[in-house]
């Protein structure tokens, strides 16, 4: 069996936080005719708020260009992955939330045309992003294919996310980045490290220079890097087989290792102070009956 995927990972310069939209259709268009076999196309965190303010002018440009997610924006982006027929994930984009708050919000628009997925970054980067901390993890289906879970750059830095994602029957973690620091050497780290301990495939797709670091990559289920950029723009392409998931959770990393299935019936639950819950071995394993999104 296979079930494969075929992505196009964008590393690219972001758009003027006040630019037309049409700029980026452009983009994506121009991309869907060079790459057209892709059906899982990925731009990186806050690709449509680019721009050179920082502090207080920064969060007004942030807050200007904030919309629900039923607004004009995320209504142009459904159409458009609706007339390319393909998943279109165009990072996160600078949420406004009922309450007014400002979120960092990952969206994913299906073939179909519809808002499939959203997620709101869990562990904004502290003291740097204005956002509201989101209070949920997200993972949504592709149909006849499999199951895709979200964390928004520095949500990697915290290994509960990607647990928790795996937990939820994630195969894929796509983690769009807009890291302009000296961390990103650390990030690659995290990617494959997320990938190793998880059993999933990890797709993070940063920022191109000269605004961001770049060196998106692509990471399997057993922490094997299968792509990786520069810091220049350019976009990476692979095909995921996500049965690759299934295998290395069934024969083990390396043929040994199988996390997912550590504990027996007999084995007692490990209590969890830090969380105030427990390990519970009836409830390890990865289940596709917790999707939400």
């Amino acid at each position: 069996m296979s079930r494969p995927l075929p992505i196009a990972l964008a590393q690219a310069v972001p758009h003027p936080v006040d630019v037309p939209l049409t700029r980026f259709t452009a983009e994506v268009e121009e991309l869907a005719g060079r790459f057209p076999q892709a059906r899982f196309v990925v731009f990186p965190e806050m690709h449509l708020h680019g721009g050179d303010a920082t502090g207080q002018r920064r969060e007004e440009q942030l807050a200007a260009s904030a919309e629900p997610l039923d607004g004009p924006r995320s209504r142009a982006l459904a159409e458009l992955a609706g007339d390319l027929k393909i998943w279109l994930l165009p990072g996160s984009v600078c949420e406004r939330g009922a309450d007014a708050s400002l979120y960092n919000t990952a969206v994913a628009y299906s073939p179909e045309g519809r808002l499939a997925a959203w997620y709101r970054k869990i562990f904004p980067w502290r003291p740097y992003e204005p956002y509201r901390p989101g209070d949920r993890f997200v993972v949504f289906d592709l149909p006849g294919t499999g199951r895709v879970g979200f964390a928004i750059c520095y949500d990697a830095w915290f290994p509960e996310v990607a647990r928790h994602l795996a937990w939820m029957g994630a195969e894929v973690i796509v983690n769009p980045v807009m890291t302009t620091t000296a961390d990103r050497a650390q990030e690659l780290v995290l990617a494959r490290a997320n990938a190793i301990v998880n059993q999933v495939y990890v797709v993070s797709v940063n920022t191109a220079a000269p605004a961001g670091t770049g060196r998106s990559l692509v990471v399997d289920p057993e922490g094997r890097v299968r792509a990786e950029a520069g810091e220049a723009a350019t976009v990476l392409t692979d095909v995921l087989d996500l049965d690759d998931v299934t295998r290395v959770r069934t024969c083990g990393t390396a043929g040994l290792n199988r996390m997912w299935s550590q504990f027996t019936a007999a084995d007692r639950p490990v209590e969890l102070p830090l969380y105030g819950g427990r390990i519970d071995p009836a409830t390890w394993a990865p289940d596709p009956g917790r999707a939400s999104g």
